[in-house]
């Protein structure tokens, strides 16, 4: 066992919630350890950005970074329709602008999530990849720290008044504890691989991300990226891609690309390339985002289905969020849970109002369409929350598509776990496999 460190922040997992939190950490000045189980760079699939994802990345200081990037850019989404009829692009600058929100990007994970975790170590923080946390380090219940293991075998401890979760969608914390919540709606399985070569849009869409329907509300995604380079996937009940007791990878993902007309035209010119992945159990939540002296953040937190590409926006905002909390708490020498009900409560009503858009989307009988021909003030609101800003007054728009499809109530989740009130565990599942899992092609 080698001798205990002290640190001010211990952060657990490098991904973009992880990398966010512990560069602005740094940047306030606080001596912040990220511990990250693998070697980067390393693959991820979640790969659009939405265009409210700027602000937490200029409070990062990573525009610049960005508009130097290589990254494909991205001014708009379509949707299309079995029979390849697409609709107008929703073009961002229609509402933003130019200069800020309205251009966002299609990046590759490997490279976004290595430039977040460079600068992460730019502003301070120190790294150590290759490093797996086994477990937490508790002193009279609360989290003073965790124990990990290194590449080599040994195991080290390491302390810190606070511990950040932000192991993705693995939830270390949320799983071991007995606090993931599973959604009652939203339960998915995706199957998607990369294409090169396949056709793009001309001019300004050829960044745009696409929206492609099947049968049975399942639908593909159609992300351009650069160097030639297409992720596209389609997701839907597990039951619907099943069917007929098909379950390989492949076999499912080249039958559904005959659902849809647009993405068959589209692939037809290009080249399938690496792997199939799936993965399944899209959405879960977590029933507390804090814990003395544990903090959960993206992910690890809540992981919403992806038709409308809210978790990296989601990650990066609550990583920001996460760090401005725990540098407030930590100028006052107080970590009681209390301090944290703000940052869970913000967290909390972004991702109830993007979970109402989702739930919305997957009833058989809504479309926005007929919402903004009824209420056409209502496309502004519509065209925000897509985009990200999810953190303002929606009940209008609400009330406006309750007429048209229902909606789920809120959870009662994400309050900090107070030791002193009694709460009834909520069923503890096993932990998840990793996010993704290659099938050779």
């Amino acid at each position: 066992m080698q001798t205990n460190e002290q640190w001010e922040v211990l952060v657990v997992g490098g991904g973009p919630a992880g990398a966010s939190a512990a560069a602005m950490l740094a940047t306030h000045g606080h001596r912040v350890l990220v511990l990250e189980r693998e070697k980067f760079p390393r693959y991820h699939i979640g790969e659009s950005l939405i265009p409210f994802t700027y602000q937490p990345l200029e409070r990062l200081g990573l525009i610049p970074k960005m508009r130097a990037s290589s990254f494909q850019k991205k001014y708009s989404v379509v949707f299309v329709q079995p029979n390849g009829t697409a609709s107008q692009p929703f073009y961002f600058f229609t509402r933003y602008d130019k200069d800020t929100v309205a251009q966002t990007w299609q990046v590759l994970r490997s490279e976004f999530d290595q430039m977040l975790l460079d600068h992460a170590r730019e502003r301070g923080a120190q790294v150590r990849e290759e490093t797996e946390v086994v477990e937490f380090l508790r002193d009279d219940g609360a989290v003073t720290g965790v124990r990990a293991r290194h590449r080599d075998g040994t195991l080290a401890e390491y302390r810190a008044p606070i511990t950040l979760d932000c192991t993705g969608k693995e939830s270390f914390a949320a799983v071991r504890q007995g606090w993931r919540v599973r959604d009652p709606y939203l339960n998915k399985v995706a199957v998607w691989t990369y294409y090169e070569g396949s056709k793009r849009e001309p001019g300004i869409d050829e960044g745009q991300t696409t929206v492609a329907f099947v049968p049975d509300k399942g639908w593909f995604w159609h992300i351009p990226q650069h160097r030639d380079r297409v992720s596209v996937g389609v997701v839907a009940e597990g039951k619907y891609l099943t069917r007929g007791g098909v379950k390989d990878p492949k076999a499912i993902f080249d039958r559904e690309v005959n659902e849809n007309l647009w993405i068959k035209d589209h692939l037809a010119t290009g080249r399938q390339v690496g792997p199939y992945y799936v993965t399944s159990e899209y959405t879960h939540h977590a029933r507390h985002c804090y814990a003395p002296g544990l903090l959960l953040v993206g992910d690890a937190f809540c992981f919403l289905d992806p038709v409308f590409s809210s978790g990296l926006m989601l990650a990066l905002k609550s990583g920001v969020m996460a760090a401005d909390a725990v540098h407030d708490a930590a100028l006052a020498g107080d970590f009681a849970p209390g301090r944290f009900a703000r940052y869970g409560a913000t967290l909390r009503e972004g991702i109830e109002n993007m979970r109402k858009l989702v739930y919305a989307f997957y009833n058989p009988n809504f479309s926005f369409k007929q919402v903004i021909d009824k209420y056409p003030e209502a496309a502004a609101d519509i065209t925000d929350c897509l985009s990200g800003d999810v953190n303002k007054d929606l009940s209008g728009l609400w009330e406006k598509i309750r007429e048209f499809a229902p909606l789920p109530d809120a959870l009662p989740l994400g309050d900090p776990l107070n030791p002193d009130t009694r709460t009834a565990p909520c069923t503890s599942q096993p932990p998840p496999p990793r996010s993704a899992v290659a099938v050779p092609a």
